[in-house]
């Protein structure tokens, strides 16, 4: 059995096809026995770090602090999220700012940063307009690439996977492919 946290980090409340991949994610995981937490950045409320001094300091905002404890609860987190201009939303980049305060982390030190999240795995699961392989060819997945390595890398996790899904305006079959897929990674915990 796994423990799994899927942060759905669409940020629109409404209809949005990154809450029902979430959704399926979750659906196939406790088909397969494994316990799963759900974070739903579009339903949060914290405030945005405005200085540099402030990322030094660990959060008091408790729906971090509950986020936090969520992230050491897991050994898989799941990341879901549209490309927006490239990357991820920047509600989503401020969550991991606001969770990433205090050294969570990565612990700094002279030489070098250790990450304090080793021992678990991600996966990130990307919607995008584009066709995910000419995201990936032209645009070499920088956005993606980023969080990858200077986020979730530096932070420990491995091995980090992506699942991306482009051209997601097509056809309705196509979504239920979509959400089919993602609820068999969720059966797998992958």
């Amino acid at each position: 059995m796994t423990n799994v946290l899927v942060i759905d980090g669409h940020p629109d409340r409404g209809p949005a096809l990154c809450h029902a991949l979430a959704e399926a994610y979750i659906e196939g995981a406790r088909q397969a026995g494994h316990e799963t937490r759900l974070i739903r950045l579009a339903d949060a409320n914290f405030p945005l770090l405005r200085r540099a001094a402030d990322f030094t300091t660990p959060p008091d905002d408790p729906t971090i602090q509950e986020a936090r404890n969520d992230i050491l609860w897991a050994s898989h987190v799941v990341f879901v999220f549209p490309l927006w201009l490239g990357g991820a939303p920047s509600l989503l980049r401020a969550f991991l700012e606001q969770c990433a305060r205090g050294q969570f982390f990565a612990e700094l030190s002279r030489t070098g940063p250790r990450g304090k999240l080793k021992g678990k795995s991600a996966r990130m699961i990307v919607t995008m307009g584009a066709p995910s392989l000419f995201y990936r060819i032209v645009y070499g997945a920088f956005g993606l690439r980023a969080i990858a390595k200077s986020i979730l890398g530096f932070a420990g996790l491995s091995p980090i996977r992506s699942t991306l899904l482009g051209a997601i305006e097509g056809p309705k079959e196509a979504q239920k492919h979509r959400i089919a897929r993602v609820r068999d990674l969720g059966i797998a915990a992958a």
